[in-house]
């Protein structure tokens, strides 16, 4: 069986797992910012029609993914469904490894196909699942070549996973690309918000001179806390675990972006900054634990060509991770830094039992940051959106944007051992993000601060580059 990707690639990365004092201010630079804010788009809600798929479509692709171990921070999980055969994802030197790609939804498995760089698997399994826990095999070899594999299977789930029991090398496991065709069982009959109009690109390859920095921060406090999540569960008041909000004031399950957008208030430093964002709320014992002050949000890009950053779209929607990870999966997920954190304990995918005196328990989690054009949202809130490959935004999702990252500062005291979230263990982690900054607003602050290059305080000023001026006064609006 040959398979038959889609024309439009992008088509079959939609759905993945649910849950989840200012300085001056050139002319110059207000054009700029002008222009990349007429760039930003608005959205129109559609159907699924649009998303009819072929008898044996690639279905893996920018999908999110998950391994057992890497080798080092450029052979990433996702690296191996990016479309790309010049990057890979690889693992640790020992037999017992896997890889596994959501799908998003359940789907009737047909091929899979495995090309491997010279570090193969001997024996293994191809397994689908349809939660994540119980697992069924659909392919099994004991002599595996390596190479390149296309190997017909039949299996149905949501979750496929490459089940690794033995090497070919005494290396670990490498693979260029682990592609998964089949068809969709069912998609969901709504939830496809559609960007209007759609932006087509390719992914840069430009090599821009290096900056060391590319960032500005919009600093948060928080507002409330609710069992809303107007992503999820639109229009469903208490239909959700408790979030905690920042930002607009106005956010409830009920919000759009009119009703953001119409808001008069945010608990940002910035005025201008209307955007909601959400994420579980802290418990210790059943005492919620509030971060305390404003918090810092990172706008900021991990893309080789920095410059190709533009302004997210109005409405853009997305999650990010989701609260059914497992420690492992949650510390090889692209988006986490270092795990949670205080005193000297790093790296812990789980709240450590304790922390020194006087110091809080942090953490840092980042979001995609190359979207499809195509979507606002979709019915599982991040097929619309991929991480980067190695500095790269993918084929599907060409369009380069703002990487957020949360940096949450909880004062959790001495003993956390009563310490949880309303998602679950601390690995659950994750949070939301919806869009409705003031355009003019957001566009000057990337503009001048990650497109220039530059390491911007909430203002838009770089205090090691005081000739660039700021983008904010005094009152963080725009002069």
């Amino acid at each position: 069986m040959t398979p038959v990707p889609l024309s439009d690639p992008a088509r079959t990365a939609d759905p993945a797992r649910p849950g989840f004092a200012a300085n001056g201010f050139s002319t110059t630079f207000k054009r700029a910012a002008a222009v990349l804010a007429a760039t930003l788009v608005t959205a129109t809600v559609i159907g699924p029609a649009t998303h009819a798929e072929a008898a044996v479509t690639l279905l893996s692709q920018d999908r999110p993914t998950y391994a057992s171990s890497l080798e080092n921070g450029g052979t990433a999980a996702n690296a191996a469904v990016d479309g790309n055969t010049t990057t890979r994802w690889a693992s640790q030197p020992s037999d017992a490894q896997w890889l596994e790609v959501d799908l998003g939804f359940a789907a009737n498995i047909t091929q899979v196909v495995l090309r491997w760089e010279n570090a193969y698997g001997k024996s293994f399994q191809i397994q689908t699942s349809a939660d994540d826990l119980t697992w069924t095999n659909a392919y099994t070899t004991t002599t595996g070549p390596g190479g390149a594999q296309t190997l017909d299977v039949t299996g149905t789930g949501r979750f496929v996973r490459l089940n690794l029991t033995q090497r070919g090398t005494g290396y670990g496991y490498s693979l260029w690309e682990f592609q998964v065709y089949g068809s969709y069982v069912a998609l969901p009959t709504s939830g496809w918000v559609l960007a209007n109009p759609q932006v087509t690109t390719t992914a840069s390859q430009a090599n821009p001179p290096h900056a060391y920095f590319h960032e500005f921060q919009t600093n948060c406090s928080v507002v409330k806390d609710l069992p809303d999540d107007p992503i999820v569960f639109p229009g469903q008041p208490g239909a959700s675990h408790m979030h905690t909000f920042m930002g607009n004031l106005s956010t409830n399950a009920n919000s759009t972006l009119a009703s953001l957008q119409a808001a008069t208030s945010t608990s940002c430093l910035a005025p201008g900054d209307k955007a909601a964002y959400w994420m579980p709320t802290m418990y210790k014992g059943s005492t919620a634990v509030e971060p305390v002050g404003p918090q810092v949000i990172y706008y900021k890009t991990n893309l080789i060509d920095y410059t190709s950053v533009r302004t997210f779209p109005l409405g853009l929607r997305y999650v990010v991770n989701t609260p059914k990870t497992n420690a492992l999966e949650f510390m090889n997920f692209p988006g986490v830094v270092e795990g949670w954190e205080c005193g000297e304990s790093y790296h812990n995918a789980d709240f450590p039992l304790t922390c020194p005196a006087g110091t809080q328990v942090n953490i840092r989690l980042q979001a995609p940051s190359c979207w499809d054009g195509k979507y606002l949202d979709t019915p599982d809130h991040i097929g619309h959106m991929a991480y980067p490959v190695n500095g790269r935004c993918t084929i599907s999702h060409p369009v380069a944007l703002p990487m957020i990252e949360f940096k949450m500062a909880f004062p959790a005291g001495t003993d956390l051992s009563q310490i949880r979230l309303s998602s679950g263990r601390g690995y659950s982690f994750h949070y939301d993000f919806f869009n409705a900054w003031d355009p003019a607003t957001l566009a000057a602050m990337v503009t001048h601060c990650i497109v220039g290059g530059l390491q911007c305080d909430p203002h838009g000023y770089d205090q090691e580059h005081p000739e660039k001026g700021a983008v904010l006064n005094a009152q963080y609006q725009l002069p």
